[in-house]
């Protein structure tokens, strides 16, 4: 999964992937949830596999100010509408067990006590908590670390942050689904965290606005600097590379991953004017 959705903030110019050793076979499918899905088949014995992927796209800002919430729904606990429940049940169900309900009594601490609680207001908090009370450690090991253990530790790694605030927000009755893209960084001083890999965030169904981006590793509420790849109920599955092998029984089982992606844009907007900007991400991925 390396080539970014299509939609109306995120428009693709141009794509391609090269891969080494060519493949005797690449075809592309669309999954449950619309991601594009790369198979590639191989005939041959090789050292060394590479993915190239190189892409230009045109990427429009959506900031906080421009999230429109319906008014039934501008206030928290609020009822989706019976059109819109059917399809989101799954994307509300808890995937982690919470025996103690640890993960609901901390979701509950961006609640107000006295009164009803602004929806946007609710999740910017706990989106910015996230990135203010716990600690990033990048994990180049696989597989995302259970909720509970993201709370208990304050620590983790983006996807880590994602499954947890998924799982909170689920706790209160919303819809959120896992995101896996590209995260730029235009400065240093902008002290984003996740470049150089991929990134992981959060999408909350928002009733007038849709499916909201919020990103707690970096404390951002819209979807400024975040490049969607694929979108899934659960990270694994939008898993962005993944494979089996075959050989010899003698064959020796190890490699060595290296990752480089790299986000610029070749069009920087002037001060004060929100435009489009053509944003290239470079994902290169080398299994030795």
């Amino acid at each position: 999964m390396v080539r970014p959705l299509e939609s109306y903030d995120q428009r693709l110019i141009d794509a391609e992937l090269v891969i080494t050793p060519e493949p005797n076979e690449l075809r592309w499918v669309q999954d449950v949830f619309g991601n594009a899905v790369g198979i590639a088949r191989f005939d041959r014995r090789a050292t060394e596999l590479r993915f190239d992927s190189r892409v230009s796209m045109e990427h429009t800002p959506v900031e906080p100010e421009r999230i429109d919430i319906e008014a039934y729904a501008r206030d928290y606990p609020f009822t989706y509408s019976s059109e819109d429940m059917p399809d989101l049940l799954r994307s509300i169900e808890r995937q982690h067990h919470d025996p103690f309900r640890q993960i609901d009594h901390w979701a509950r601490t961006f609640l107000d006590k006295d009164s009803r609680t602004g929806t946007l207001r609710l999740l910017s908090d706990m989106t910015r908590a996230i990135k203010r009370d716990f600690t990033y450690i990048p994990r180049p090991e696989k597989g995302v670390q259970s909720p509970l253990d993201t709370l208990m530790k304050r620590e983790g790694t983006c996807r880590d942050f994602a499954v947890l605030m998924i799982e909170a927000v689920r706790a209160l009755g919303f819809a959120a689904r896992f995101v896996s893209g590209y995260v730029y960084s235009p400065s240093v001083t902008e002290g984003r965290v996740g470049g150089g890999n991929t990134h992981a965030w959060v999408r909350i169904f928002v009733p007038g606005s849709g499916w909201v981006e919020f990103d707690p590793t970096n404390g951002i509420i819209g979807n400024r600097g975040l490049i969607r790849v694929a979108i899934a109920r659960d990270p694994y599955q939008a898993t962005p590379l993944y494979g089996t092998y075959r050989g010899f029984p003698g064959s020796f089982i190890d490699m060595d991953v290296a990752v480089d992606i790299s986000v610029h844009a070749d069009q920087e907007p002037q001060a004060g004017i929100s435009k489009p900007s053509r944003v290239l991400p470079k994902s290169s991925k080398e299994l030795h």
